[in-house]
């Protein structure tokens, strides 16, 4: 039988909040009760926003809670050559192409369009330099700009095949990459996005069984067609609910009387904190 193997990936942007501690309980007990291993990774290729003391402070605050991690934790920043050959893979199979526009761009010409798509996220990115000729890219790239690197996931879909993947609270689901259109999967002074480096990540370090909030849920469609086009396992998910606050929102590091910090400061004991965030002992 494969081992369990999951991971908590947390991005030291702020705090943690309850909703964290959520999603690390959560990962963590389901390793623990299979016998499996629990991993930390810690999500920083944002550098403009990542600071290392919410690096600390996370480690800090997840062990006071009584969680434990197997192995040497994985910081993204240190890993850019991996991405670097994952998206140089996609880009050999024609799948890539750069895209120039900004985000007032993308809503202008969306308004235009009239009725223009929208995903799970909000607006989809319409297409507008999917098909640029070679010779304007080429004089767009060589003029030094900013650009992002999108996946043609039309193209990427017809390669790669029908696919599925499963979710151990909803079943076996249908992948449908398109529902976020033709995402982002670098940058020009980034090597890798969000979708990208965790599908590479969560492959490199062996993860069986994803377990990660709802919200994330629609990503997986993605992150199945990514697994396909590069040649990675595909391992089990379970998209947990969300915790939220008063007024029906999700928790947000912004939302800092809720972070695991304050209540600490506060004086709650960790059993207190826990429970708070849905697993009483």
């Amino acid at each position: 039988m494969t081992e369990t193997v999951t991971r908590f990936a947390p991005s030291p942007t702020g705090h943690l909040h309850l909703g964290h501690a959520h999603s690390a309980l959560f990962g963590w007990r389901a390793a623990r009760m299979a016998g499996g291993r629990f991993l930390l990774r810690i999500e920083d290729i944002d550098a403009g926003r990542c600071r290392p003391v919410f690096e600390s402070d996370l480690m800090d605050d997840l062990a006071w809670l009584g969680l434990d991690w197997d192995g040497p934790v994985r910081r993204q920043s240190d890993h850019f050559d991996d991405y670097r050959a994952a998206l140089a893979r996609l880009q050999a199979l024609g799948l890539v192409y750069p895209c120039f526009c900004t985000r007032k761009e993308i809503a202008a010409e969306a308004a235009r369009a009239g009725q223009a798509p929208h995903g799970p996220d909000g607006l989809l990115y319409p297409g507008t330099c999917r098909h640029l000729p070679e010779s304007l890219r080429a004089e767009r790239l060589a003029a030094g700009g900013p650009y992002a690197l999108r996946l043609d996931v039309a193209a990427a879909k017809a390669l790669a095949g029908p696919l599925r993947w499963h979710d151990r609270a909803q079943g076996w689901q249908e992948a449908a990459p398109e529902i976020l259109g033709d995402v982002v999967l670098a940058r020009k002074d980034t090597p890798t996005s969000y979708h990208l480096s965790v599908t590479v990540d969560d492959d490199l370090q062996g993860i069986t069984l994803v377990t990660r909030g709802q919200d994330l849920f629609f990503a997986t469609h993605l992150h199945r067609l990514l697994q396909a086009l590069l040649g990675l396992a595909v391992p089990d998910y379970h998209h947990h609910g969300l915790l939220v606050n008063e007024r029906g929102e999700r928790l947000a590091k912004r939302d800092g009387a809720r972070s695991l910090r304050t209540l600490r400061e506060a004086g709650h004991s960790p059993a207190e904190v826990r429970a708070m965030a849905g697993f009483p002992d």
